[in-house]
């Protein structure tokens, strides 16, 4: 009887369950004999050939195994989780021969079959009770040698031992797989086990996420993580992917720490922000005008308050009220000193046939006006003119009082008028009055006199 022994190594890679490994005897029957499991006769050859499992079994292998047929057997392996191959090293020993006193023939068969599916082929005599990889019990049968609990085995220290029956199998540990015989870590973070942040320990790797992410159940993916749920900003909030940015309302700027705000000064940015006084408030800004103004509706401009047509005024009856830029004044009644008389309310005059009015202008006129300060130079501010006209005359106009300070000067425009302009900026507040003259020559008959207007200014003290 000739008996062939097959043995096969398979090592296991990373994260591969063991493969499952069918070994059978393969016995060369004569006529009339049938073959061990695995293999079948073929009456052409004479011989038993082996059985492709993988096509003739449905399902050979379940889950997410690969079925890969071997000489008397198959395999079911993981469907490539790793480049490496999967290699175990099985050990086989012979298989267990048992006397038959009737015959001269023993049983030869695998242990762990159930008796009728034992193969049948010619006994053969033997003295030994079991094969290597087996011991005989109290009952007379063999059982295996657990060669990785008695420490028999002969994997080196990288290597995990696994029992088979009859022998055992050399394999690595998860997160191992064999080069050159000995259990290597894998470096996970090589292959992008992790979507971010990977660091490689011994037999297996962590992964982690970068600020602003957070890991997901699945370990190994990260998500956006909203910071603004936590509310971390003083005033607005804004996510973005892996962090987020503050914003403030509108008169308020970022503060240095990145998420609070503070208030912003726009007084500070201008001089010219608001006409009069810029007062800063939180997150905007307020103009205010001087007293006799108000705010305009720019909300920064002032204009003057009329004092005279509101009634807001302490004049009397008596008086009349004049307003100017920034506040108001209270003109009395009219007084002519004499040898003046009045003949309108703004106008005295001295009769010619009175001898104490020889030498004097024949009128006085009264008027009034009023001037921002500092206002711009040259500017005409006052035009006057004769009212009457007589042959062969001409017109002299001139200031004959009250410009001490030369701020004034008049500029005759034509024959019969003249324009009062203002040469020197003038700040206020003041109250200046100006004796603006006409003088009438006619060299026909000889004459020459005079007409004075009395013009008060009343200078405002702010320049609007």
């Amino acid at each position: 009887m000739l008996f062939e022994i097959r043995s096969f190594r398979f090592c296991s890679c990373e994260r591969m369950l063991p493969a499952l490994v069918f070994i059978l005897l393969s016995i060369q029957p004569g006529h009339g004999q049938t073959c061990t499991e695995g293999f079948a006769f073929d009456r052409r050859s004479g011989e038993c050939i082996d059985v492709d499992e993988c096509r003739m079994l449905p399902d050979a292998c379940r889950g997410d195994m690969r079925c890969v047929n071997r000489n008397g057997g198959y395999l079911c392996m993981p469907r490539g989780r790793y480049s490496q191959p999967y290699r175990e090293e099985v050990q086989v020993r012979p298989e267990p021969v048992y006397p038959d006193q009737s015959t001269g023939y023993s049983d030869t068969f695998l242990p762990g079959l159930p008796r009728s599916l034992e193969p049948s082929y010619p006994r053969v005599r033997t003295t030994a009770p079991c094969i290597l990889g087996y011991a005989l019990a109290e009952d007379g049968t063999c059982n295996d040698v657990d060669e990785c609990e008695t420490n028999s085995h002969h994997c080196n220290p990288t290597q995990v031992c696994i029992n088979t029956a009859g022998g055992y199998t050399c394999s690595c540990t998860e997160g191992y797989w064999l080069i050159g015989g000995q259990c290597q870590d894998i470096d996970e973070c090589r292959y992008g086990y992790c979507q971010q942040l990977c660091a490689n320990v011994p037999g297996s790797y962590s992964c982690s996420c970068n600020p602003g992410f957070i890991l997901n159940p699945d370990s190994r993916t990260c998500q956006d993580v909203d910071e603004c749920e936590d509310e971390p900003c003083s005033h607005g909030c804004f996510n973005t992917y892996g962090s987020f940015m503050c914003n403030c309302d509108e008169g308020f700027e970022l503060a240095s720490d990145g998420a609070s705000c503070i208030d912003l000064d726009e007084c500070s940015f201008s001089e010219f922000l608001c006409q009069h006084r810029c007062v800063n408030t939180p997150g905007s800004f307020s103009c205010i005008c001087p007293p006799g103004y108000y705010v305009y509706e720019d909300g920064r401009s002032c204009e003057d308050i009329n004092e005279c047509d509101t009634g807001n005024n302490t004049c009397t009856t008596a008086q009349v009220c004049f307003n100017f830029q920034g506040g108001y004044t209270c003109l009395n009644p009219l007084q002519c000193h004499a040898p003046y008389i009045e003949v309108s309310d703004n106008q005295c005059m001295c009769s010619s046939e009175i001898p104490a009015c020889s030498g004097r202008p024949f009128t006085i006129l009264y008027r009034h006006m009023d001037l921002s300060s500092g206002r711009s130079v040259p500017a005409d501010i006052f035009q006057m003119q004769a009212t009457t006209r007589y042959p062969g005359a001409f017109y002299i106009f001139q200031i004959k009082s009250g410009n001490e300070g030369r701020e004034f000067y008049m500029r005759q425009t034509s024959n019969v008028s003249a324009t009062l302009v203002l040469s020197r900026p003038i700040k206020g507040p003041r109250e200046l009055v100006l004796d603006l003259e006409m003088v009438t020559v006619n060299n026909v008959i000889n004459f020459r006199g005079s007409s004075i207007i009395r013009l008060t200014i009343f200078v405002s003290e702010h320049p609007f």
